[in-house]
């Protein structure tokens, strides 16, 4: 294996903290990753990392050693996709995680359009709503609502999505239609929606004029995962909001009741988020690209 390639291998086990992990993630034995690393250390003359039971770290002069590969990694790469970018089409593996509700509703039925474009990409589709480690789990970029606080990504808005305030049929029958924020709080659920990340409770939100208000209800479930948040508001446990573009036919058969549409949530942010780096994968480019012009129908 030459010198470039063990960099690699070196600079991957300490972003993925694991000699396993790192052998699945190069498709290579682990076994090659363990003769690699110490023909690298004895090349070097320095230990460069350190093993528990549990997990694999840097030493001092493995960190050292691994900002400068990164450093020289991102030129060669930047240098070899320049010339790869103008001759080729994109190709290779891409990894991207985004929420189970809009990889089933938009993203995967549209799939074949990119693939009849883009042959040589393979696609591995992770669907969450948790916060995701590029580095560490080796994605490429999460697509994600709302606002991202991570300032080591860049993150892309793609769209803003109309959202709606709603409740099944079943719920309007028990609870009747509220006609102002007031009404709410006589006697209205809510199907609780908690950060993933924060484990909080996200309040309702109304737009009022140029104001935007938040109403907390009295929850019987309280949920973390858009489709059990669906699945509870079409089960009738309470009021919740979503965007519009995934009820369309239940709200049309009256299934689901719009509810307040003369105050409605405001639009949710639709980001892709990835690494900085200098020069992005064309397979990346050219996914983001689609996907942007995708959703924007969505807006």
């Amino acid at each position: 294996m030459d010198q470039l390639q063990a960099m690699r291998v070196f600079a991957r086990i300490v972003e993925l903290g694991s000699f396993t992990r790192a052998a699945d993630d190069l498709n290579l034995p682990r076994a090659t990753l363990t003769h690699t690393i110490k023909r690298l250390e004895a090349r070097l003359g320095a230990h460069l990392l350190q093993r528990t039971t549990r997990s694999v770290s840097p030493t001092r002069d493995g960190e050292t050693y691994y900002g400068h590969c990164v450093r020289l990694l991102a030129d060669m790469d930047e240098v070899e996709a320049g010339f790869r970018d103008a001759a080729t089409q994109p190709k290779g593996r891409l990894r991207v995680d985004m929420p189970a509700t809009l990889a089933r509703h938009l993203i995967a039925p549209a799939l074949p359009d990119f693939f009849k474009r883009y042959p040589q990409v393979e696609l591995e589709l992770g669907t969450s709503d948790r916060y995701v480690d590029l580095v560490r789990e080796g994605v490429d970029c999460v697509v994600r609502s709302g606002e991202l606080p991570d300032s080591e990504l860049v993150a892309r808005r793609i769209a803003s999505l109309q959202q709606v305030t709603m409740a099944s049929a079943g719920y309007v029958r028990r609870h009747g239609l509220p006609t102002s924020l007031a009404d709410l709080h006589q006697g209205h659920l809510a199907v609780n929606w908690a950060s993933p990340n924060t484990r909080r409770a996200v309040p309702l939100e109304f737009t009022v004029g140029r104001v935007v208000r938040e109403v907390s209800l009295p929850s019987l479930v309280t949920v973390n995962g858009s489709d059990a948040y669906a699945a509870c508001c079409e089960a009738g446990l309470g009021i919740a909001q979503f965007p519009r573009y995934r009820f369309g036919d239940a709200l049309a058969s009256g299934n689901l009741v719009a509810l307040l549409t003369d105050m409605p949530p405001p639009p949710m942010p639709l980001q892709v988020a990835y690494l900085r780096q200098r020069q992005l994968p064309l397979r990346l480019r050219v996914f983001i690209d689609w996907v942007a012009g995708l959703v924007t129908t969505l807006a």
